[in-house]
Protein backbone atom coordinates (compact mmCIF):
# COMPACT_ATOMS: atom_id res chain seq x y z
CA UNK A 1 0.00 0.00 0.00
CA UNK A 2 2.78 2.27 0.91
CA UNK A 3 4.23 1.89 -2.52
CA UNK A 4 1.46 2.67 -4.24
CA UNK A 5 1.20 5.72 -2.69
CA UNK A 6 5.25 6.57 -3.15
CA UNK A 7 5.05 5.75 -7.03
CA UNK A 8 2.28 8.62 -8.33
CA UNK A 9 5.01 10.88 -5.53
CA UNK A 10 7.76 10.10 -7.56
CA UNK A 11 6.41 10.63 -10.69
CA UNK A 12 4.92 13.95 -9.89
CA UNK A 13 8.38 14.89 -8.63
CA UNK A 14 10.46 13.80 -11.44
CA UNK A 15 8.32 16.32 -13.87
CA UNK A 16 8.36 19.11 -11.25
CA UNK A 17 12.42 19.32 -10.59
CA UNK A 18 14.20 21.35 -13.61
CA UNK A 19 16.27 19.73 -15.88
CA UNK A 20 19.31 20.51 -16.65
CA UNK A 21 21.00 20.35 -20.48
CA UNK A 22 25.08 19.32 -19.84
CA UNK A 23 27.19 22.12 -21.06
CA UNK A 24 28.57 22.41 -24.15
CA UNK A 25 31.70 20.54 -24.83
CA UNK A 26 34.49 22.42 -26.48
CA UNK A 27 37.46 20.71 -28.17
CA UNK A 28 40.28 22.54 -29.00
CA UNK A 29 42.09 20.05 -31.05
CA UNK A 30 45.56 21.79 -32.13
CA UNK A 31 49.12 21.70 -32.37
CA UNK A 32 50.80 22.32 -29.23
CA UNK A 33 53.72 24.89 -30.90
CA UNK A 34 54.06 28.43 -30.20
CA UNK A 35 52.24 29.97 -33.10
CA UNK A 36 48.93 28.00 -32.65
CA UNK A 37 49.33 28.59 -28.65
CA UNK A 38 49.43 32.05 -29.09
CA UNK A 39 46.72 32.45 -32.11
CA UNK A 40 44.29 30.79 -29.78
CA UNK A 41 45.13 32.33 -26.28
CA UNK A 42 42.18 35.04 -26.93
CA UNK A 43 39.50 32.30 -26.95
CA UNK A 44 41.52 29.96 -24.35
CA UNK A 45 41.48 33.01 -21.91
CA UNK A 46 37.58 33.40 -22.79
CA UNK A 47 36.73 29.86 -22.52
CA UNK A 48 38.08 30.06 -19.07
CA UNK A 49 35.65 32.94 -17.56
CA UNK A 50 32.80 30.59 -18.99
CA UNK A 51 33.74 28.41 -15.96
CA UNK A 52 31.16 25.56 -15.31
CA UNK A 53 29.04 26.94 -18.02
CA UNK A 54 31.00 24.84 -20.69
CA UNK A 55 33.25 22.18 -21.01
CA UNK A 56 36.54 21.94 -22.33
CA UNK A 57 39.18 19.17 -23.69
CA UNK A 58 42.17 19.73 -25.21
CA UNK A 59 44.10 17.63 -27.52
CA UNK A 60 47.44 17.33 -29.34
CA UNK A 61 46.39 17.11 -32.97
CA UNK A 62 49.56 15.27 -33.77
CA UNK A 63 49.20 12.85 -31.27
CA UNK A 64 47.22 9.26 -31.83
CA UNK A 65 44.34 10.32 -29.98
CA UNK A 66 44.18 13.97 -32.37
CA UNK A 67 44.78 11.90 -35.47
CA UNK A 68 41.96 9.85 -34.48
CA UNK A 69 39.79 12.66 -33.29
CA UNK A 70 40.62 14.53 -37.01
CA UNK A 71 39.42 11.50 -38.83
CA UNK A 72 36.63 10.88 -36.85
CA UNK A 73 35.10 13.93 -37.77
CA UNK A 74 35.96 13.43 -41.54
CA UNK A 75 39.17 15.55 -42.32
CA UNK A 76 42.64 14.77 -42.59
CA UNK A 77 46.47 16.16 -43.56
CA UNK A 78 48.18 19.01 -42.01
CA UNK A 79 46.07 21.05 -39.74
CA UNK A 80 46.99 22.95 -37.27
CA UNK A 81 43.85 23.47 -35.64
CA UNK A 82 40.47 22.10 -35.17
CA UNK A 83 37.88 23.46 -32.96
CA UNK A 84 34.92 21.27 -32.24
CA UNK A 85 31.65 22.31 -30.84
CA UNK A 86 29.36 19.35 -29.39
CA UNK A 87 31.77 17.56 -32.01
CA UNK A 88 31.24 19.52 -34.68
CA UNK A 89 33.68 22.22 -36.33
CA UNK A 90 31.18 23.91 -38.65
CA UNK A 91 28.80 26.11 -37.45
CA UNK A 92 26.50 28.57 -37.83
CA UNK A 93 26.80 32.51 -37.74
CA UNK A 94 24.10 34.40 -35.89
CA UNK A 95 23.45 35.88 -39.78
CA UNK A 96 22.83 32.35 -41.06
CA UNK A 97 25.84 31.36 -43.03
CA UNK A 98 28.20 28.80 -41.90
CA UNK A 99 32.43 28.14 -40.92
CA UNK A 100 34.14 25.65 -40.50
CA UNK A 101 36.57 26.31 -37.25
CA UNK A 102 39.31 24.87 -39.13
CA UNK A 103 42.82 26.15 -39.45
CA UNK A 104 44.49 29.71 -37.37
CA UNK A 105 41.47 31.94 -36.85
CA UNK A 106 41.65 34.58 -39.37
CA UNK A 107 43.35 37.11 -38.22
CA UNK A 108 45.96 39.68 -39.46
CA UNK A 109 49.34 38.30 -38.22
CA UNK A 110 48.20 34.58 -39.46
CA UNK A 111 49.84 33.61 -43.06
CA UNK A 112 47.31 33.54 -45.10
CA UNK A 113 48.04 29.63 -46.78
CA UNK A 114 47.58 28.59 -42.57
CA UNK A 115 44.99 31.58 -41.98
CA UNK A 116 40.90 30.03 -41.95
CA UNK A 117 37.44 31.54 -42.74
CA UNK A 118 36.90 31.66 -38.62
CA UNK A 119 37.45 34.39 -35.73
CA UNK A 120 37.39 34.18 -32.51
CA UNK A 121 33.74 35.43 -31.91
CA UNK A 122 32.39 32.78 -33.96
CA UNK A 123 32.94 30.64 -31.79
CA UNK A 124 32.34 32.78 -28.75
CA UNK A 125 28.49 33.52 -30.73
CA UNK A 126 28.03 29.23 -30.95
CA UNK A 127 28.84 28.80 -27.74
CA UNK A 128 26.69 31.67 -26.01
CA UNK A 129 23.72 30.17 -27.93
CA UNK A 130 24.44 27.01 -26.46
CA UNK A 131 24.43 27.96 -22.90
CA UNK A 132 21.57 30.08 -22.86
Amino acid sequence: MMIRRLIPLAALLAFALPVRAAPPVVEIVAMPHPPVKLALQPLRDWLAQQGARLKVVETDVESPAGEKKLAGVGLSGHIPVVILIDGQYRVKRPDGSTVDLVNFPNQPNTPAGARGQWVIPDVQAALQQRMK
